[in-house]
């Protein structure tokens, strides 16, 4: 079975993680995590980074340390995981959706203007796949209507727009380090931002809210958000070859539409001109004129050796906001569409190119 993505864990990660055990610095105190902050920020564009135990949590930071009042909207994108739109609820906040456009599979622009009301305070972007939002753009939108920026960057790593990285357009940025991600801590999370209040309170609030003055007195409710020591060496020893990792998605990516090209029942995913992405992951979304949905090409491609994952489910079709009275007769036709058509092929840092020929060769069989 060639699977959905394997990281690539380099040789230069081991001395470090051996490092944090021979010392004894294995906890959320140790030098690789002000390193790690420290190169993030730097590789982003930006003065802060900010460790955190994972991308979900550090989507509910930022949106806390914005100091937003209690009920504010929020727009963000209904295609996209769930933690998104959890981070606005769980925070007070309420999460007003927007469907994607067509070709990114990012945010659609114009109806996120068309959104914004008196109560909008914020926009969260989310770059899909590894494709940016027109975050030039959105900026635009943002300083007209005098909004806050949560980027979203768990899914793109150093992906670019004019030689600008992703990570340093909005106020407040989070990156998510998961297994899959284009570099890996194993789970762990980043905020950036040039804001040194919102990281400051995002120290703060990750590490229960101690006072440096008088540590067991707390004005305030924090978290245990902690990213450990060990997680940090292996994110410094991986940002040290960020640039590899970048090199080997696109690779793939172009490996893969140059075999797939000719085929009429697939889009592919694609690079607008004025973006750089990364293709975190390849997906591929199932024309019309095919008689299966995405899941019936998944499990036929299954039986032929070849793993994938569906794309994201809507969140204006999850239950579990539908009991909160959120989205309740909602419909964004293309989320939708990608949901019940789209998937991503194999995209791991470690597919090598007979791999890639075994999946399209299984992929085109399907389809004949």
């Amino acid at each position: 079975m060639i699977p959905v993505c394997e990281p690539l864990i380099g040789d230069n990660v081991l001395p470090l993680v051996q490092d944090c055990v021979v010392t004894g610095w294995v906890s959320s105190a140790g030098k690789y995590i002000a390193e790690f902050e420290r190169k993030w920020a730097e590789y982003c564009g930006v003065k802060y980074g900010v460790a955190v135990s994972n991308g979900s949590v550090a989507l509910e930071l930022a949106i806390e340390a914005l100091h937003l009042e209690p009920g504010s909207e929020i727009i963000l994108p209904s295609f996209t995981i769930i933690a998104c739109a959890r981070a606005v609820v769980r925070m007070g906040h309420k999460p007003v959706l927007v469907d994607c456009d067509p070709v990114t599979w990012c945010m659609d622009l114009d109806e996120t203007e068309r959104k914004i009301t008196p109560k909008t305070r914020a926009i969260m972007p989310v770059h899909m796949y590894g494709h940016p939002v027109d975050m030039r753009r959105l900026m635009e939108i943002a300083k007209k209507h005098d909004l806050r920026v949560v980027e979203d960057v768990c899914e793109a790593h150093g992906a670019e727009i004019g030689g600008r990285r992703m990570g340093s357009y909005g106020d407040i940025n989070c990156f998510s380090f998961y297994a899959n991600k284009v570099i890996t801590t194993g789970e762990g999370g980043m905020i950036t931002t040039d804001n040194k209040e919102y990281a400051d309170r995002v120290r703060s609030l990750r590490n229960q809210c101690f006072l440096p003055e008088q540590r067991f007195l707390h004005r305030e409710l924090g978290y245990n958000y902690r990213l450990t020591n060990v997680q940090a060496a292996m994110g410094v020893a991986q940002t040290d070859r960020i640039g590899q990792h970048i090199e080997i998605k696109r690779w793939m990516a172009a490996e893969y539409t140059k075999r797939l090209a000719g085929l009429n029942q697939l889009t592919l995913i694609t690079e607008a001109s004025w973006a750089k992405s990364v293709f975190w992951m390849y997906c591929v979304v199932l024309d019309e004129s095919v008689p299966f949905d995405a899941k019936e090409f998944a499990a036929r491609l299954k039986a032929k050796g070849v793993d994938t994952r569906p794309m994201f489910l809507g969140m204006h079709e999850q239950p579990a906001f539908h009991k909160l009275g959120l989205f309740v007769g909602e419909s964004y036709p293309v989320s939708e569409r990608l949901a019940r058509r789209g998937l991503y092929l194999p995209s791991g840092l470690t597919l090598t190119i007979e791999q890639i020929d075994q999946v399209c060769e299984a992929v085109r069989e399907t389809l004949r």
